[in-house]
C-alpha cells in the first residue's frame, strides 16, 4: 500500500503577544504534514519563517511538490536531497519518523539509543520597554532559566531591570541581529555586569565578523548564522555555541548530523524552537539530552496547546508519550 501525505494549516493564540526585534505577533501559525500507511498515521510540526523567506504557501507547496515521492516510498535520507533545509523538509522529515514508529512498534528513542528524560527549558520573555520587562520577569522570577529578547536601544538598561527583577535565575539574552558595531561592546559589558549566562545572535548574520575582534566576555551563541553542517567552518573563533533548531536544519535527520559536526568542532549546544505546539517541540526533546542549554518553551507561551500535547510543569518538560515518535 502507498503512503498518503496531506498538509494542514493550524493556528494557535499566544498569550498576549511575542515581540522580538523583528516584530510582534499574537498568533502562532503552524503547518502540520501528515504521512498515512496501512492505518498507522506519522504527523510532523514545522513553522514557516518570513527572517528564512518563508511563509505559509511556499511551505505548503514544497511539501505538495514531493507528494508523489513520499507515496512512492523516498525515504529520510532522499529528504535531504528532495527539500531544501527549512520549514518544510522539517515537517515532512519528522513525519516520516513518527510514521516508522508508530508502524515498526520500534520508538525513536530506542532507533536513536537516547534515554529521554525530563529537561528544564528556558521561558522566553518578549522585547518591551525596561519597566515592563522587569514586570514580566518577577511575575516568572521563580525560573531557573530565562531567555530575554532584546536587540533595541536602552538594552544595558534592560538588563539591569531584569537581573535585578529575578537575582536567581540563569539568564539568556537574544538580540535576534538588533546590535551593531556602535552598541555591541556597551551591551557586552553590561551582559557581564549583570550575570548574563549566553549572548545568542547579537550581529546580523554574514556581519559578525566584528566577533573575532573584540573581547566576548560572556560566551556568544550563534542562531541566524547557522543553518547546516556546511555554516559550522565560519562561525569558529566568533561564536562559542551553536542554537540548532528542527525548522532551520530541515528535520531532525539533518539535526542530528549538525548536532554531531558541532560537537566535533568544539561548539556548546542550545536546541531551540520557533513558536509552535508540543507537536513541534517532540522531535527535538531527542536532541537536547545533552544540550547545555535547552529553549523548547514553544506551548508556555500559547494561550492554548493542542490536544495530548506535552506535559510541562514549570519550565520542566516531560517525554511525549503517545503525541510522537
Amino acid at each position: 500500500m502507498k503512503r498518503d501525505i496531506s498538509v494542514a494549516i493550524e493556528r494557535f493564540p499566544i498569550a498576549g503577544h511575542f515581540t522580538i526585534a523583528r516584530g510582534s505577533r499574537t498568533e502562532a501559525t503552524v503547518i502540520v504534514a501528515t504521512i498515512r500507511m496501512d492505518g498507522s498515521v506519522g504527523r510532523g510540526e514545522c513553522v514557516p519563517y518570513a527572517r528564512y523567506g518563508e511563509s505559509l504557501e511556499s511551505v505548503a507547496e514544497q511539501v505538495q511538490n514531493v507528494r508523489a515521492a513520499v507515496q512512492d516510498g523516498a525515504t529520510r535520507k532522499d529528504l535531504l536531497t528532495l527539500l531544501p533545509a527549512g520549514a518544510a523538509r522539517n515537517a515532512v522529515d519528522c513525519a516520516l519518523w513518527d510514521l516508522e514508529a508508530r508502524r515498526s512498534g520500534i520508538s525513536v528513542a530506542d532507533t536513536l539509543g537516547v534515554r529521554l528524560s525530563p529537561l528544564t527549558t528556558a521561558f522566553t520573555l518578549s522585547l518591551d520597554t525596561a519597566e515592563a520587562m522587569a514586570a514580566k520577569t518577577r511575575a516568572n522570577a521563580q525560573r531557573p532559566l530565562l531567555k530575554i529578547k532584546l536587540g533595541s536601544e536602552n538594552d544595558a538598561a534592560r538588563m539591569e531591570a531584569i537581573s535585578k527583577a529575578a537575582p536567581n535565575a540563569r539568564l539568556i539574552i537574544d538580540a535576534n541581529e538588533g546590535w551593531n558595531a556602535d552598541n555591541i561592546e556597551e551591551n557586552f559589558a553590561a551582559a557581564a555586569r549583570f550575570r548574563v549566562d549566553l549572548i545568542e545572535q547579537p550581529l546580523p548574520a554574514g556581519k559578525d565578523d566584528l566577533l573575532t575582534q573584540i573581547k566576548r566576555p560572556v560566551p556568544i551563541c550563534a542562531d541566524e548564522s547557522v543553518h547546516g553542517d556546511e555554516d559550522l567552518d565560519g562561525l569558529l573563533g566568533k561564536y562559542d555555541f551553536v542554537n540548532i533548531k528542527l525548522d532551520k536544519t530541515g528535520g531532525l535527520t539533518a539535526a542530528l548530523k549538525v548536532k554531531a559536526a558541532a560537537q566535533q568542532h568544539g561548539f556548546g549546544l542550545m536546541i531551540g524552537c520557533m513558536v509552535g505546539s508540543s507537536l513541534a517541540m517532540a522531535p527535538a526533546l531527542y536532541l537536547a539530552q545533552d544540550a547545555e542549554f535547552v529553549d523548547l518553551d514553544g506551548p508556555l507561551l500559547l494561550a492554548r496547546d493542542r490536544d495530548g500535547g506535552l506535559r510541562y510543569e514549570g519550565s520542566t518538560i516531560f517525554p511525549p508519550d503517545t503525541l510522537w515518535g
